[in-house]
């Protein structure tokens, strides 16, 4: 391909937002794109811009598997990894490029970041070290560059460990830079703006802060990234001067994210009226103006007819961006849920609405039959997803629906949702629909009778939300048969000393060879049971039981809806389903001694507000017999 077609991508690309830059990326011609790293560095930023690190973490990720020793994808890397949250492996990779004799001042000032935030979360004595380290390392790229970026950087870690003197001297240098550039209008002045509002906080010229972050706030356009970006190093300085300056927080302020649930239009034989189809307009007009009195950026919601597309279309309409979870298959979600009013419009809006959002992610490949938890699983997911993003941008979730506030259908219904959210401390918006006096049948309106084609429950059988967890022992196939014993005894043994502790949370268990499977009961608990079997694993002594020494463990988590009922064969409580398959594809992609982690164990981990661990983004990974890729997460404990 010519350069002229790189260069027109190129030129796309600065003019894009989030939705065409995720367009761009799924449309990509790999053979064409392999030749173009600067195509890959120019996406990957400014989806980084727009805040979507993850995101932007596949795409550098794509690039550095064509290009590994390119420099500059290795600095991204390390940014796209300390915006995810991922501080740790991001320092990893910067200090790796380090040592290979990378020197210049995007590969320090990045290191650097990545040691202000990991003091972010230190306590006080390791914070005082780590925020020092960044200050050498700002300060260092800084005399060997001259560059602004690594110099207010060096000026506001200074002033953070007590030098005022030099952290003054410091911004005013950067200040006198940054005005030469400003005075020049051609490009984008967004950082040099925001650098000299950082300048004058940095001393103490309050006024002229505002005036600056002003003015870069009307550059940033929808670069909520990078807004994110420095409204914390001006939180960091205004409270090391104990200072409130509402004006830089209100220019700095990125907008909420919106998760959404509410009630479908109603079916032509729905017994008792409850969304019937003359109130869309009123029901629209009052989503809009919640939305107008909400002013978000960003809405995950799923996509029925009624409430959930009239909520997507007016967040478009709005400008905001939007993410779609379904529950499962589309087309079978159309006819459960979208295409079920004769004559009407909703599967055109549906597609509409679908073609237009950021992401569209799929909860589960197939319905299950049993209950509402299909239905239930994806409202958990929407929830943990928007945590996500709202974490990933420190900015506020604000949940919003249409209820009736009557008891609804049963789980996954939007009475369900609600309850959900209040558990969590969550206080959502409640769009009113009007009281409907009608008594249901429950089983008759369940949410998983979408469709008139289902299935009778089965005897037996249930269906439910629950954590899977995966291992496999490395090193097993080359024991001997004298040391199979021994692996019973201590490396099972152990194990199942290890389960006691969580046999409240732990429903079903299995081996077989080598192989270990538990079903949880939630998600907190498989993540620290996982954790803990795997420092169990990294750190008993296996050659003092007769074993090899470099017995280990690759452990995965997934959660899902799954079957539970009794096992013909054996007659004990059993569970299956596609996403228990899902787990055990997960298992082999795992590195040795790590815990990893599926997009809905980490997103139910969000929702659910896990405090023990945390899920570091990996990127989509391939997982084992041709099962497709899935975004992958690292568990590690806080």
């Amino acid at each position: 391909m010519s350069t002229e077609t790189e260069e027109a991508l190129l030129k796309q690309i600065a003019a894009a937002d989030l939705s065409d830059l995720m367009a761009i990326w799924a449309g990509r011609v790999s053979d064409h794109w392999r030749q173009w790293p600067h195509v890959y560095q120019q996406l990957t930023r400014n989806i980084l811009a727009q805040g979507e690190p993850l995101i932007a973490y596949d795409v550098v990720a794509e690039a550095l598997r064509i290009w590994p020793s390119d420099v500059a994808l290795r600095q991204l890397q390390g940014l796209t990894l300390s915006r995810s949250g991922a501080t740790e492996r991001a320092n990893t990779v910067l200090r790796e490029l380090r040592k290979t004799g990378a020197q210049d001042e995007e590969t320090l000032g990045m290191l650097g970041r990545t040691y202000k935030d990991l003091a972010a979360r230190a306590s006080a004595v390791s914070r005082a070290d780590l925020l020092k380290q960044a200050a050498e390392i700002y300060s260092e790229a800084y005399e060997k560059s001259g560059g602004y970026w690594t110099g207010i950087n060096a000026a506001t870690m200074n002033l953070l460990i007590g030098q005022e003197g030099r952290a003054c001297q410091l911004a005013q240098n950067v200040r006198r830079d940054c005005l030469e550039r400003v005075a020049d209008p051609e490009g984008d002045r967004y950082w040099e703006s925001a650098a000299l509002g950082e300048a004058a906080l940095i001393c103490r010229d309050w006024s002229e802060a505002e005036r600056w972050y002003g003015q870069a706030a009307g550059l940033a356009k929808r670069r909520f990234g990078d807004l994110q970006s420095s409204r914390r190093n001006a939180r960091l300085i205004l409270d090391y001067w104990k200072k409130d300056l509402p004006e830089v927080e209100r220019y700095l302020h990125v907008p909420p994210v919106v998760v959404f649930a509410g009630h479908m239009i109603d079916r032509p034989d729905r017994p008792s009226p409850r969304f019937p189809a003359e109130k869309e307009q009123a029901v629209a007009e009052r989503i809009r103006e919640q939305i107008e009195q909400t002013k978000p950026a960003f809405g995950f919601s799923s996509a029925a007819c009624g409430s959930d597309i009239l909520f997507l279309e007016a967040m478009l309409q709005y400008g905001a961006e939007v993410s779609v979870v379904l529950p499962y298959d589309a087309e079978q979600f159309i006819a459960d849920s979208v295409d079920i009013v004769p004559g009407s419009n909703w599967r055109r809006r549906f597609t509409d609405v679908i073609s237009q959002a950021a992401r569209v992610i799929t909860a589960s490949s197939d319905r299950l039959e049993i209950g509402g938890v299909s239905y239930e699983f994806c409202n958990q997911l929407i929830l943990g997803l928007a945590t996500i993003r709202a974490r990933q941008l420190d900015t506020e979730l604000m949940p919003m629906t249409v209820w009736d506030r009557r008891g609804g259908d049963g789980p996954g219904g939007a009475a369900s949702v609600v309850s959900s959210w209040e558990s969590l401390g969550l206080k959502p918006a409640i769009i009113d629909l009007p009281a409907v006096a009608a008594v249901y049948d429950r089983r008759k309106n369940s949410p998983a009778l979408h469709n008139s084609g289902h299935r009778p429950p089965l005897q037996n059988f249930k269906s439910r939300i629950v954590s899977i967890l995966f291992a496999d022992a490395v090193g097993f196939s080359k024991l001997t048969e004298g040391e199979v014993p021994r692996f019973a005894e201590h490396f099972l043994g152990g194990i199942a000393s290890l389960g006691q502790k969580y046999k409240d949370k732990i429903l079903a268990r299995n081996t077989w060879g080598d192989g270990l499977y538990f079903i949880f009961s939630d998600v907190a608990g498989a993540g620290d049971f996982g954790l803990e079997l795997a420092r169990f694993v990294s750190q008993t002594d296996w050659q003092a039981h007769g074993l090899p020494a470099g017995m280990n463990l690759r452990i995965a988590l997934h959660a899902g809806p799954v079957y539970e009922f009794d096992d013909p064969i054996t007659g004990n409580r059993t569970y299956s389903g596609t996403h228990v398959s899902r787990a055990a594809r997960m298992e082999p992609i795992t590195p040795a001694g790590q815990v990893y982690g599926s997009e809905s164990f980490a997103a139910l981990a969000a929702a659910e507000g896990a405090k023990s661990f945390t899920c570091d983004y990996v990127g989509l990974t391939p997982l084992a017999k041709e099962y497709g890729t899935l975004p992958t997460y690292h568990v590690r404990s806080i």
